[in-house]
């Protein structure tokens, strides 16, 4: 599996220079891109990265690995750059770490030596946490140990150097800068989610997913109405949509929104069914192509929308 990893970190090397439609990498060995914007849009796509670094080192194998991965999402979205939208992606995989989760949300039991940052004692992220679903995966979806070793504590906090705290840079700078250029911001935190939560996916194993889930943790990270607004949008194109249920975001719309001061964060989760097939990895064309386009008709509506009214 070792050679295999090299490869596909090798090859995604090259293609850096044009992830998704974003433009070249701002963070070393290229684990992420981003895209300038001029309006007071921004997307970023946080777990559809496929650069496998040389030091993960798991005990399973690569096709395994890859079903973590919000596959594709950074291609439906590829139009938005050239719309002048800010767009971040990572290039690093979910399953390395994830950015979408605190660097408190750890399992001190994976690692070899003492952990003296702070962890986190909130009983709803521990739960996720207890699934191996914290900032570093302990278990896959389906709750096979990804690791045959523990993890030295050194090679987490490098992790953590690399990969999230550029990243969150990268967002944080991105949100800032629309906001400053015209007084109010609409981050979109863009994910893909399987058909049918498997056992160690969520808290609601075998759950079948609407076509879209939007999350904007109970109506603290974006205005109740500008969410509401998003689900009417795509129910009027005929998807199935849910409003936070199972998924109502985590934590790059809850460290970022901030309704009060016109900062909106919303989670758009998006069933791989519509777009791919989930057991090869492959485009399905058509729908890939029609949801494309219905999500860029999202991001004009966005686009000419004000949330402050």
């Amino acid at each position: 599996m070792h050679a295999a990893l090299q490869l596909i970190q090798r090859r995604h090397r090259l293609e850096a220079a044009q992830p998704g439609a974003a433009g070249a990498p701002s963070a070393p060995a290229a684990m992420l891109s981003t895209a300038p914007g001029r309006t007071a849009l921004v997307l970023d796509s946080p777990h559809s990265g496929t650069v496998y670094p040389d030091d993960f080192r798991a005990a399973i194998d690569l096709p395994t690995l890859r079903r973590a991965e919000d596959t594709h999402v950074e291609k439906l979205y590829g139009f938005a750059p050239a719309l002048g939208v800010a767009w971040v992606e990572a290039h690093f995989p979910r399953i390395y770490l994830d950015a979408n989760r605190d660097t408190t949300e750890v399992d001190v039991s994976m690692f070899e030596g003492e952990w003296t940052d702070p962890v986190t004692t909130d009983p709803v992220v521990l739960q996720k946490v207890r699934l191996g679903k914290g900032l570093i995966w302990k278990f896959t979806d389906e709750g096979v140990p990804i690791y045959d070793r523990p993890l030295a504590v050194a090679e987490v906090r490098a992790r953590i150097d690399r990969c999230w705290r550029p990243y969150h840079a990268a967002v944080a700078r991105a949100i800032d800068e629309a906001h400053a250029r015209h007084g109010y911001s609409i981050h979109i935190n863009c994910h893909s989610m399987p058909a049918v939560a498997a056992s160690h996916a969520t808290l609601h194993p075998g759950l079948h997913h609407a076509d879209f889930v939007i999350g904007d943790r109970d109506g603290t990270t974006a205005s109740p109405a500008l969410s509401q607004a998003v689900c009417a949008f795509l129910r009027e194109r005929g998807y199935s949509v849910d409003y936070n249920h199972p998924y109502k975001g985590v934590e790059l719309v809850r460290r970022y929104g901030d309704p009060a001061a016109h900062r909106h964060s919303i989670q758009v989760e998006i069933n791989r069914k519509l777009y791919m097939d989930e057991q090869t990895l492959a485009i399905e064309p058509a729908g890939f192509a029609r949801l494309q386009g219905d999500l860029r008709a999202l991001v004009d509506w966005l686009l000419a929308t004000d949330p402050r009214g």
